[in-house]
């Protein structure tokens, strides 16, 4: 998949792009209705990664404790996952007390969103009095303290796209990347064009960080992406939407064909041709819920209950098989060195789609260490994995070699001294963050 060239001149606008500077206290608009979020009129012949418009924003932990660290929006020239123009939106945090003689790294971080509902993208959920209850991006803003406190640049995209499409194959890759490029760009920043880069993210954002790595090489080649970590990437939604289907998450894989319906008219025609009248207003329903109220009205939601003929004669169908084939990872091997870490008995993404990925990578001469955690379950690695990952990528920004520090492969996190050294750290992090104090960073 590559994308589509317009081949056109460029407007005028290009390179002057206007900013908007901090409106303190200011209530966000949902992005559906921001005309922040809206491309100017000719941004479809603009390369890939420029910036169309930027402004300052105020962010807030859970939508109400002020942050005291400087971020910047940037609305910038991405490509959709047909490889035609569109516009997304990422959030640059910038370490408090950098100053500009310093190297800096940078860290695209990707959010689980997991919805469809724009109330769930990390530019507005992680901004100060975002009503964005039972988002995750507000309890993963945590994490991205955590990159920031280590001195590193993050950029947090919205790499849903501005429809929410989660699920959707190269088009996260594409937005992550393109994300980066805009942050490189933007001379605020103080970021240079080859500055190292390190890419992060678990579950639904493992899976977008698994597209930024997969497409990296034939799309965004300059970039000096010295590694990426990939949480539970989701390896085969497939099979992650029959697991869960009737389970407690049942409303993961209902929210990703909501999305995906919206994208791929021929499974949009199998749904409303076999989904009885309840199943398809729920469908309508869930584009306008957080994870968390998903989940909750979800819960152990049989989806053979909601269509006709039986729900496995349904996915058996070309149109189905065509997405769930579309939509899976491995369709190129990273060229970059990657981290899986993944939990054994994860009741959410099973660990032998997981190991596939792991083999056709490393079948592939892909650089990959591979943390199968023995303990840990699904929710809980996330946050117990955090200091190796920290770690790991430290460890890429000093070049240090690859067999260096390197991960177990099956030596738990939780029997890992090291893990609580760091879980120690992330403590006093989390503190600073919901009391709304500065987050400080380890000098360079």
């Amino acid at each position: 998949m590559h994308p589509v060239s317009t081949g056109a001149p460029s407007p005028e606008w290009i390179g002057r792009a206007p900013h908007e500077e901090l409106e303190r206290g200011a209530h966000p608009l949902l992005p559906d209705t921001d005309p922040f979020y809206e491309p100017p009129a000719g941004f479809e012949h603009a390369e890939p990664g420029t910036v169309l418009r930027s402004r300052d924003v105020q962010l807030g932990f859970l939508g109400l404790i002020p942050q005291r660290v400087r971020s910047t929006q940037l609305l910038y020239r991405s490509t959709d996952h047909n490889g035609l123009p569109q516009a997304t939106v990422t959030t640059v945090l910038i370490p408090t007390g950098h100053t500009p003689d310093q190297v800096r790294n940078i860290v695209s971080y990707q959010c689980a969103i997991d919805a469809v509902a724009s109330r769930c993208f990390p530019s507005y959920a992680m901004r100060r009095h975002a009503k964005a209850v039972g988002s995750l991006p507000q309890l993963e803003y945590l994490l991205v303290a955590a990159a920031l406190a280590e001195g590193w640049v993050v950029s947090v995209p919205d790499h849903e796209g501005p429809a929410g499409i989660w699920g959707a194959p190269y088009e996260p890759g594409y937005a992550v990347l393109d994300g980066l490029r805009a942050a490189l760009g933007f001379e605020a920043f103080g970021l240079a064009a080859d500055s190292q880069v390190g890419l992060w993210g678990y579950s639904g954002g493992g899976l977008a960080t698994a597209w930024a790595a997969e497409v990296h090489q034939d799309y965004a080649p300059e970039l000096n992406i010295v590694g990426a970590v990939l949480g539970s990437p989701v390896g085969d939604l497939g099979h992650t939407f029959r697991r869960l289907n009737g389970s407690y998450l049942a409303a993961l894989p209902a929210l990703v064909v909501a999305a995906l319906a919206k994208t791929y008219p021929d499974l949009n025609r199998v749904i409303e041709q076999n989904a009885t009248e309840d199943g398809l207003a729920l469908l309508r329903r869930l584009e306008n819920m957080t994870t968390a109220e998903a989940v909750i009205r979800l819960f152990r939601t049989d989806f053979d209950d909601l269509v006709h003929p039986p729900l496995e004669e349904i996915l058996a169908t070309p149109e189905v098989q065509y997405v769930f084939d579309n939509i899976k990872l491995g369709k190129a091997v990273p060229d970059l060195p990657v981290l899986i870490v993944q939990a054994v008995h994860d009741s959410v993404i099973d660990v032998d789609d997981i190991d596939d990925l792991v083999h056709t990578y490393s079948a592939g001469g892909a650089r990959v260490t591979y943390h199968r955690d023995m303990f840990s379950e699904h929710m809980l690695l996330h946050p117990m994995s955090a200091p190796m990952t920290l770690r790991w990528l430290t460890d890429r920004f000093a070049q240090r070699p690859i067999d260096e520090h390197i991960v177990r492969t099956k030596w738990p996190t939780l029997l890992n001294p090291m893990t609580y050294a760091g879980m120690w750290r992330l403590g006093g992090i989390v503190a600073r963050v919901v009391s709304g104090g500065r987050v400080p960073f380890r000098p360079l």
